[in-house]
């Protein structure tokens, strides 16, 4: 019985130490929380510039490929276009030759140098564009005459004066051509009149 007493005094008498120890461990835990979490989010921030810079990086990548595909595929193009005279020449002198009679042999030979030629620089990415009857465009055309057409609508190309080409999708030369314009309102009255005035001096 007193031993009991001594034990329960002696129990009372001795202060809980069990407050601490649970009070620092929860500390550590929350540092090592928000340790993690700063690190998470510097994780993530790193990642997200990586994405970017490998995006950018692909893009650029992209690019370069397509300008040196563009310069590979348009190497020829000073070449090309140096040669697009002497097609006209031979354009010419087709045309006149279907003219002259007793020159069908020279004809035909010029004939085949010109295919020969416009099939080798086509293999080069170079094509010719029609503009007779459509309507003028800056794009491809370029006006060196407006005419009055009454039979035609208005800034339509009526003459081809010299074709003009594209090489690889991009106009090399612009075709020359003549185009429509309305004609003059006044043009059927002047023309009434004057019959009228030759009429009444008859």
């Amino acid at each position: 019985m007193e031993r009991r007493n001594a034990d329960m005094q002696e129990s009372e008498g001795t202060p809980s130490g069990d407050a601490t120890p649970v009070d620092d461990r929860d500390r550590q835990i929350h540092e090592l929380q928000s340790r993690v979490d700063e690190l998470q989010r510097s994780v993530d921030s790193a990642k997200d510039k990586l994405l970017r810079k490998a995006a950018e990086f692909e893009n650029y990548k992209r690019r370069v490929e397509n300008d040196f595909a563009n310069l590979v595929k348009n190497a020829n193009e000073g070449l090309i276009s140096a040669l697009l005279p002497i097609l006209n020449d031979f354009l010419r002198s087709l045309a006149q030759g279907k003219e002259e009679k007793g020159s069908e042999g020279f004809y035909r030979g010029v004939e085949l140098i010109y295919t020969k030629l416009l099939r080798l620089l086509e293999q080069q990415g170079l094509v010719p564009f029609d503009s007779l009857g459509k309507q003028f465009d800056v794009e491809y055309h370029d006006a060196l005459l407006q005419v009055p057409r009454s039979d035609v609508p208005p800034h339509t190309v009526v003459e081809e004066v010299e074709r003009g080409y594209k090489l690889n999708d991009k106009v090399l030369r612009h075709a020359k051509v003549i185009v429509s314009a309305a004609p003059e309102a006044n043009s059927g009255s002047v023309s009434r009149n004057s019959e009228d005035e030759n009429g009444e001096g008859n």
